[in-house]
């Protein structure tokens, strides 16, 4: 066994170390190739393993069509599954542009610039999608979410609101949880090895694929929410009566993801059932007003953005399969 030594080298946030040469020819291998890692403790091996899955490339010919936008283009490579995203250019790709190529890397998890020339951009993703977890992500996207959820229902209260203005800034990490999951997701249709790995069926990545989109969108309600009280003129008498009914949502929230994850039906129906108890407590509240003819707009703009997000958590535990005996 021939031994080697190499420097660690960094790339963006990824860590990169070079195979050597022979090694490389040998097992017939290019900058394309995947190869399989095994690690231990304080070891890790690279096999060429000629059973995986090959790698998807994309080139994206530049400038792009008037009615075309590139960093559309890539987030919805992204999404589809390319590995490799090559942008070629027969004139000098303008420094606007290169820029906004750039933020468009910063969106997407995994996906970094390895080689950049005037006239070439060589985007690769390189995370190995069998080290990931859709659970794991799922469960981190509703855990920023609810920390939005919960700076913004503290906001009904505080006299501080400043902290409201950075919710918008967060939501962009439950996005980029989100294109990673949906990525992933997509991949584990036409890859039944990465399926496997994860123990889905296809019923339960179509699943996972609709509680993503539920919590994408509470993200953006959960921040449209803290504008409006940011922006809010209700008296302190109306806000703490909206607070006291839903400060402790997140909880119930956590409940949901749980049977969602695992997965557990009978959790799922007691999380609808407090669900079903949070909303009549909210409308209870709507009601209690209009009956002294004296609601405030803002008000009801604000039960109903409660209600809105509310519901996203409570479709995800809907989500969660009955069970049925055979």
């Amino acid at each position: 066994m021939t031994k080697f030594i190499r420097r660690l080298q960094r790339i963006g946030s990824s860590i990169l170390v070079s195979l050597p040469k022979e090694w490389v020819d040998a097992n017939n291998l290019d900058k394309s190739s995947q190869v399989e890692l095994e690690t231990g403790q304080d070891s890790i091996s690279i096999s060429a393993n000629k059973e995986i899955r090959p790698t998807k490339e994309l080139v994206i010919s530049y400038p792009l069509p008037k009615e075309e936008n590139i960093v559309a283009d890539i987030t919805g490579a992204y999404l589809l599954g390319y590995d490799i995203i090559q942008i070629n250019s027969k004139s000098i790709i303008p420094g606007e542009d290169r820029e906004q190529i750039r933020n468009s890397m910063r969106r997407l998890v995994g996906m970094e610039i390895i080689e950049e020339d005037a006239y070439h951009i060589n985007m690769q993703f390189l995370l190995d999608a069998t080290t990931l977890n859709p659970q794991k992500i799922l469960k981190r996207m509703s855990s920023i979410a609810l920390g939005m959820y919960d700076d913004a229902t503290n906001g009904l209260t505080s006299d501080d609101k400043s902290n409201l203005q950075t919710i918008p800034n967060r939501d962009v990490e439950v996005n980029r949880q989100y294109f990673l999951l949906v990525r992933l997701i997509r991949s584990t249709l036409v890859d039944r090895r990465l399926a496997t790995t994860f123990n889905l069926e296809n019923i339960d990545i179509l699943d996972y694929r609709v509680a993503a989109n539920l919590l994408e969108n509470a993200g953006d309600s959960i921040v449209e929410l803290s504008n409006l009280i940011y922006n809010s003129s209700l008296s302190k008498e109306h806000t703490k009566k909206i607070f006291i009914v839903v400060k402790n949502f997140s909880i119930l929230a956590e409940k949901s993801i749980d049977a969602f994850t695992k997965p557990d039906r009978l959790l799922a129906i007691e999380t609808i059932s407090s669900y079903k108890e949070l909303e009549d407590k909210l409308g209870s509240l709507r009601a209690s007003l209009d009956k002294k003819k004296e609601i405030p707009i803002d008000f009801l703009d604000l039960i109903y953005m409660f209600e809105k997000v509310i519901q996203s958590w409570a479709d995800v535990a809907d989500l969660v399969k009955p069970i049925y005996n055979e």
